[in-house]
């Protein structure tokens, strides 16, 4: 009996400890990546604004073929909205507005997810001239994990994860691009 009050005395206080060092944690994270692509800045901008090409280029959107989408406002304005609804639970359901656009410099999104768990994080696109045909793209990602969940943040890889997908759609964005 002694060793079990022991064992649950310790859970509690290995508990103790996260639940504290849960406030202290960070709750937020960001991530972005960049690109360079053989093309002027306008051209490139006038395509990555539309959310319907982001189904060319986006890792997510290729996750599921079979997923249902549709489409909202006029697309690549301010209030487009692109909505998913997957059977996949990596895909899961949510929707995509354009928020904000500085006209041929960025373009400001948020994601509101639904499932498989209910968040909302925000996203953007930019592009800078490099010179008359080379343009740096850059997709960033940020949000945040609520407390206690922050806890569980350093385990889960999540900047790795999100980086991973935005660079894989970077990188097929500059050979969609380039290949014209």
């Amino acid at each position: 009996m002694k060793i079990l009050k022991k064992i649950v005395l310790l859970v509690l206080v290995f508990l103790a400890i996260a639940v504290i060092a849960g406030l202290f944690m960070p709750k937020e994270y960001a991530v972005e990546k960049e690109v360079t692509i053989n093309q002027p800045k306008d051209s490139v901008f006038q395509f990555i604004r539309y959310l319907k090409n982001q189904d060319k280029f986006s890792v997510w959107a290729k996750m599921d073929p079979k997923m249902k989408q549709y489409f909202k406002g006029t697309d690549g304005e301010i209030g487009a909205i692109n909505g998913w609804d997957s059977q996949m639970e990596n895909v899961g359901a949510g929707e995509q507005e354009i928020k904000k656009i500085v006209d041929g410099e960025r373009i400001e999104f948020e994601l509101r997810f639904l499932r498989p768990m209910e968040s909302t994080e925000n996203a953007y696109m930019s592009v800078e001239s490099l010179s008359h045909n080379y343009t740096k793209v850059k997709w960033g990602f940020n949000g945040a994990f609520p407390y206690p969940m922050n806890i569980l943040k350093p385990f889960m890889g999540v900047e790795e994860m999100i980086g991973k997908d935005l660079q894989t759609g970077l990188d097929n964005l500059k050979l969609m691009r380039e290949k014209k």
